[in-house]
């Protein structure tokens, strides 16, 4: 894991978020990448530096943010993008190759309708970056349980996998798998990828009415520090295809999520 890239938006919170990466990055000897986006469309004439005053606005934004952090010895670097984000994220994932995203959700708070917003949510739906979502005020420590929830076991890439497996190998993690039976399974659901099964300490199974359902189930028993899904048509955020939001109604936990993007787009 070499190089962690996160989005920094308005939010007061901003520093939290990008404070959490760099000692998650200062784990894997990674470099921290931080960036913002902004739209300009330029026209003739006096316009026309229009683009470069927004931009040195957005970097300066982007310096507050970092002057906030304890960098330590991480490496923190500056993009910035005119556009749209997700376009923005896609371009520099060309250049550089991008292994780990880190956004906040929307809000940590239950009286806020929305898990992930209108920034966050299109992140998950509309990229193919691994993408850990961390809530706001959370403080890195290791992760030392990971629950893994799926309602299918195939898993059609290998390299799906390569996060959750260097955070395994890195923190010595104990995964937990959980298989959960949800209306309108098929028997090749049920049979786990043989390579997700080598990096798991158990295998449960559950009937429920949605994955999320079963990961409430079994989240007590469990405890664990860290939930790792997957993100497929027929996945965990399948509501995300039908729109750019997630409620809380619909999913809220109050530790980090690590999103694996199950297929190319």
């Amino acid at each position: 894991m070499k190089n962690i890239l996160v989005p920094i938006g308005t939010s007061p919170n901003a520093h939290e978020t990008l404070q959490y990466a760099v000692n998650f990055a200062a784990e894997f000897s990674a470099q921290v990448y931080v960036m913002d986006v902004f739209s300009v469309s330029v026209g003739a004439g006096n316009l026309g530096n229009i683009a470069d005053k927004v931009s040195k606005s957005s970097m300066d934004n982007l310096r507050e943010v970092i002057d906030k952090v304890d960098a330590g010895k991480v490496e923190i670097k500056i993009a910035t993008y005119n556009g749209e984000l997700v376009d923005g994220l896609k371009e520099i994932d060309r250049e550089l190759g991008i292994d780990l995203l880190i956004i906040a959700p929307r809000s940590n708070d239950i009286k806020e309708e929305l898990y992930l917003g209108h920034t966050s949510g299109p992140i998950i739906k509309r990229t193919n970056i691994p993408t850990l979502i961390v809530p706001k005020g959370t403080v890195f420590s290791p992760f030392k349980t990971i629950l893994t929830a799926f309602k299918s076991g195939i898993v059609k890439r290998k390299s799906t996998l390569i996060p959750l497996e260097i955070i395994k190998r890195r923190f010595k993690s104990k995964v937990n798998l959980l298989l959960v039976k949800t209306p309108g399974y098929s028997d090749n659901d049920l049979t786990v990828n043989p390579a997700l099964m080598d990096i798991s300490s158990n295998l449960y199974i559950t009937e429920n009415a949605t994955t999320y359902q079963g990961v409430l189930e079994h989240f007590q028993a469990q405890q664990p520090d860290l939930l790792c899904v997957f993100r497929r048509k027929r996945g965990f955020f399948k509501k995300l295809w039908e729109k750019s939001t997630i409620s809380k109604s619909e999913f809220f936990v109050k530790i980090p999520v690590l999103v694996l993007p199950a297929k190319k787009d």
